[in-house]
């Protein structure tokens, strides 16, 4: 019962639908093979990011790629997955709605719904099966586990028809460290009866604590963020200052490392430099924050504007190479 002076919305009164009803946008057909190619992309400056990349695996540093959900619906998971299997990546961090597209790829091959047809009559995000997750959300916070890591189990272990798409089943099968940056509302499991608050937060929040650990180690590290305007730059800020408080006590810095942004974001002038507040610019947040504000003390930064699924495939075509 709750004590609120204010109404709650009873979620009794919603009515779920299978996934079978829904008409997804995205499915297998558009996720790419390793040997199909992909979308032309070139760039002066890949070449020094893998050459980072390169220099941060043989010294043992943290190698971090935080995506948001369009890095997914790019069809670039097997990209993504032979990255970590090949040691390039040691972190993954996503946001609540990779978590969704993630679990829904590998359960029936498809994902994404349209938002204008679904929300006009009331049924966006409201599909029986997509709200499983929440039973793993609790079950990650009973068993003191952190989110992405019960899902990634989860997926491994339930033999869907797809896993070997799921990134999170990847990641757990690796020992990779995944983590999911939800907020409260974000999301479309939000909306189910059985999302649990207090569960969501305490498995997220060990999400949050596992990557500020990651972060500890970016000393002479990389950090990449794919389209995420939002989530992307402010964990990795908080972490960032938690991981430079404790450094500093013990008499470590955590100065010298590489950050890469890959967005589709068109960047006026030197983007190494912050734009003033007169400019909208100045508001997006993995150009201050990534490209020039948490590397002013001693790191590099850079950054590609493209399409994830020309610009994942082209680093991914650069580390391959450095591998031979």
């Amino acid at each position: 019962m709750s004590a609120s002076r204010y109404e709650l919305f009873d979620r009794r009164r919603l009515r779920l639908k299978p996934l079978a009803e829904r008409r997804h946008d995205l499915t297998l057909e558009h996720w790419l093979r390793l040997d199909e190619p992909a979308p032309p992309f070139q760039h002066p400056e890949l070449p020094a990011l893998a050459s980072r990349l390169r220099a941060a695996r043989e010294r043992g540093a943290a190698r971090i790629l935080m995506m948001g959900a369009h890095v997914i619906r790019a069809g670039v998971s097997r990209h993504l997955i032979d990255l970590m299997e090949l040691g390039w990546l040691t972190h993954l961090a996503m946001n609540g709605a990779c978590l969704i597209h993630d679990y829904e790829l590998a359960r029936i091959g498809a994902t994404t719904e349209s938002v204008a047809r679904y929300i006009a009559e009331g049924q966006f995000g409201l599909w029986v099966e997509t709200g499983e997750l929440n039973e793993w959300i609790r079950e990650a916070a009973a068993l003191g586990l952190g989110l992405g890591e019960n899902v990634g189990r989860r997926i491994l272990a339930g033999n869907y028809p797809h896993r070997e798409l799921s990134l999170l089943a990847a990641a757990y099968r690796l020992a990779l460290p995944a983590t999911v940056h939800v907020g409260i509302g974000y999301d479309i499991i939000h909306e189910h009866p059985n999302c649990d608050g207090a569960a969501l937060g305490e498995a997220a929040y060990r999400d949050f604590l596992i990557f500020a650990r990651s972060v500890e180690r970016l000393e002479g590290g990389v950090m990449m963020a794919f389209g995420s305007a939002v989530m992307a730059p402010e964990v990795y800020l908080k972490a960032l200052a938690m991981a430079r408080n404790v450094a500093h006590q013990e008499g470590r810095v955590i100065r010298h490392f590489a950050t890469a942004v890959f967005d589709i974001v068109p960047i006026r002038g030197d983007y190494r430099r912050e734009l003033p507040k007169t400019d909208p610019g100045y508001y997006f947040r993995p150009h201050k924050t990534i490209l020039v504000r948490t590397v002013a003390d001693g790191g590099e930064s850079f950054y590609f504007c493209g399409d994830h699924r020309a610009t994942i495939p082209a680093l991914w075509r650069l580390l391959r190479e450095e591998d031979r």
